[in-house]
């Protein structure tokens, strides 16, 4: 790893986040888009990667996709591309967890539906329209910054 996260402005970065999750972008891509230019990665791309994450996985509801934008961050800031370097996949795992137990913490669960409040049943692949009404009834904008800010945390921590 060679980037230096000592001087990250993690609020703004949490900023950029809820700003990525407002103009349409889903949880995931809203988390991942606000760090990956820090990795030299262009938006598009970004959003392209973490696109399939939102919702909870393919809107399936399952493990909150702000947390998942995070793992991604975590896998960039610490690369496993060797599968026989079993301490870099130790420090990448260690920093999704961190993040994560931060998350459970906070919010009880890391599964999308539970932070809902929605019956595990299967939804339709079609997301919610974005409206005024999308954003009060849901707490996303906030655990968009949640998520956000806890990774931005943990790479000042590197």
């Amino acid at each position: 790893m060679s980037t230096d996260f000592s001087t990250l402005d993690v609020e703004a970065r949490a900023e950029q986040a809820v700003n990525n999750f407002k103009s349409g972008y889903n949880c995931a891509q809203a988390v991942y888009m606000a760090y990956a230019d820090l990795f030299g990665m262009e938006p598009k791309t970004a959003a392209i990667i973490a696109a399939p994450l939102g919702a909870g996985i393919g809107r399936m509801r399952e493990v909150c996709g702000t947390v998942s934008g995070a793992a991604l961050i975590a896998g960039l800031a610490i690369p496993c591309d060797n599968p026989s370097d079993m301490a870099a996949k130790t420090r990448c795992y260690a920093l999704v967890q961190q993040v994560a137990d931060r998350f459970r913490e906070a919010n009880g669960s890391i599964i999308c539906r539970e932070l809902l409040g929605i019956a595990p049943i299967k939804e339709s692949p079609t997301p919610s329209p974005r409206t005024e009404a999308y954003y009060n009834k849901r707490p996303c904008v906030e655990l968009v910054r949640m998520s956000a800010t806890f990774i931005g945390e943990e790479l000042k921590k590197l």
